[in-house]
């Protein structure tokens, strides 16, 4: 009785290895894109990867309004020979800035909130490395819709939860077997 159980073990062991090495090759190049891009993300701001908040003097008036902030903003990118389509305002009242970026192009342009002064125009590269992170950057340079971001972190979270249930029992049946041997 105890031989048939551990030959049963055996036969699981070697089609876990089998199943955890075939996922196991191509999944390592998303394993390894999730982890440089979340190591990128968690550390953005101390490697710079977002462009500074500018401050500004901030005194007591009144802000320009939300649709002249896309306009300066918009206007700065065609002066600029790019496409001006804002993706969102992002307002830091705290600092008198406002922060607009676009739907087409990783480029920020900061403006003043009370003067809508251009204080600075840089590239966010932590937006296309969140992009590369979560699978969403072709569908960015191709359709536009979410089909490739969720295919790919669906395709990635069910081969890392096979490969996690797989090398868990590549672990655990050795010990099994053990301990049946042994009785």
């Amino acid at each position: 009785m105890s031989t048939s159980r551990i030959q049963t073990k055996v036969k699981a062991i070697r089609w876990y290895r089998n199943l955890h090495k075939w996922l196991g090759l191509p999944l390592i190049v998303f394993f390894f894109l999730i982890g440089i891009t979340s190591i990128l993300l968690a550390w953005k701001k101390k490697a710079e990867l977002l462009p500074p908040t500018m401050n500004t003097e901030i005194i007591e008036g009144t802000w320009i309004s939300p649709s002249q902030m896309v306009a300066f903003g918009e206007q700065e990118m065609k002066n600029r020979g790019m496409d001006p389509e804002v993706d969102r305002l992002d307002i830091r009242p705290d600092k008198g800035v406002v922060k607009v970026t676009f739907k087409h192009h990783f480029t920020e342009v900061q403006l003043d909130g009370y003067s809508g002064k251009v204080l600075s125009v840089e590239t966010r590269h932590s937006d296309w490395i969140e992009k590369v992170h979560d699978g969403s950057i072709l569908d960015f340079y191709t359709s536009g819709n979410e089909s490739a971001k969720l295919t790919y972190s669906t395709l990635t979270a069910l081969g890392l939860i096979l490969m996690s249930f797989s090398g868990f029992y590549l672990w655990y049946y050795p010990k099994l077997i053990r301990k049946l041997k042994e009785k």
